[in-house]
């Protein structure tokens, strides 16, 4: 299906009212039973003098190369901007990676015709506990008959909420220095590892991540590692990733990327 057709829906009130209402609907379903899988809250009755932060939902269509709808994704996201300082949050600073160091990455597939792998991060910020007391109202469309008053005592961090961005960051760099990925000291968001004569690279950009590797075997066993620490889907050969396009047939030894704002 064409993406051009239609555009996405900005409420939940539209999206269950178009005619791609059901496949929405499937997709805030799988995104609270990915919540559910991953104990992201309880319900409970909240606390006196306590203030609850809203939610809303999200609606993205995921593109593949060629422009085609690949899937419909909804997302819930926490009003953070609600959120008191001090209060139900202490420190967001979280690193992202830089372009350049794509660049550079690139630049070094190409010459050293690299494997190029790519994954992407399905839950990202449900893997990280959360050391705050957060109170979350319930998601629009959602909430249980004879329950309706109760609200999410947040036990896992969700997008949006201000110290989401860098408590999943940290979780993810001690996985990975505890894998023996040694962390580069410029981009913050980019690990190398090596092995006697082979070596991964490993670029993060918040939940896509690009592998670069000399070995396939030591490629698909960083693979093993992350699907065995995080929620994964394995991509395969990277072709699309953060709004860049990757031509490559190395039987020609051609490279090359399409990228907006890769400067």
């Amino acid at each position: 299906m064409d993406a051009g057709n239609f555009t996405d829906p900005t409420s939940y009130h539209e999206a269950i009212n178009i005619d791609q209402s059901s496949k929405w609907n499937k997709s805030m379903i799988d995104e609270l039973d990915s919540m559910k899988k991953n104990d992201v809250w309880d319900l409970v009755e909240l606390p006196n003098g306590a203030k609850p932060v809203g939610c809303k939902w999200v609606f993205k269509t995921k593109l593949d190369p060629n422009g085609n709808i690949e899937r419909y994704k909804a997302r819930l996201v926490a009003k953070g901007f609600t959120q008191k300082e001090g209060i139900d949050y202490q420190e967001t600073f979280s690193p992202v990676s830089r372009k350049h160091s794509l660049r550079i990455v690139m630049a070094l597939v190409a010459h050293f015709d690299l494997d190029l792998h790519q994954m992407d991060i399905k839950t990202t910020f449900l893997n990280i506990d959360l050391n705050e007391d957060v109170f979350m109202r319930q998601p629009e469309g959602f909430k249980p008959e004879g329950q309706e008053q109760l609200v999410c005592k947040l036990k896992k961090s969700i997008y949006r909420l201000k110290q989401a961005s860098r408590q999943w960051y940290l979780k993810f760099d001690e996985v990975m220095k505890k894998q023996g990925f040694i962390k580069n000291q410029v981009d913050q968001c980019t690990y190398l590892k090596i092995s006697g004569s082979n070596f991964t690279i490993l670029v993060l950009y918040v939940d896509d991540i690009l592998l670069a590797s000399n070995s396939l075997d030591m490629l698909y066993e960083s693979k093993r590692l992350l699907s065995h620490n995080f929620d994964m889907k394995d991509l395969g050969e990277a072709t699309y990733v953060i709004g860049i396009k990757i031509h490559r047939d190395r039987s020609k030894e051609n490279f090359g990327i399409i990228a907006k704002g890769l400067h």
